[in-house]
């Protein structure tokens, strides 16, 4: 444990902020598997509204500063040439 005033406070803020970024990086993991169960089980709408769903997130957590952006972006590519390669498969 620090016995420095200013580490104490510090240790109080990073605790506060871990468990603020769990809740935003937790949200983001379900709506990508969300979006995945939809690519290999459901309809093409269904695939498409959960990939937007999920892109949001992804967005919005990397706009926070939870996850980097370009881990979002990677994350956001991955899943949207997934969707392509769906749609392409069912046209």
């Amino acid at each position: 444990m620090a016995n420095i005033k200013s580490q104490i406070k510090r240790n109080r803020q990073n605790e506060k902020r871990r468990l603020r970024n769990r809740v935003f990086r937790g949200r983001a993991r379900t709506f990508v598997k969300k979006a995945q169960l939809a690519m290999e089980g459901g309809t093409l709408e269904e695939a498409r509204q959960a990939t937007l769903e999920a892109v949001r997130t992804l967005d919005k957590v990397a706009e926070k500063g939870v996850v980097h952006k370009n881990n979002a972006a990677r994350r956001k590519s991955r899943l949207m040439k997934r969707l392509a390669a769906m749609e392409k498969a069912q046209s």
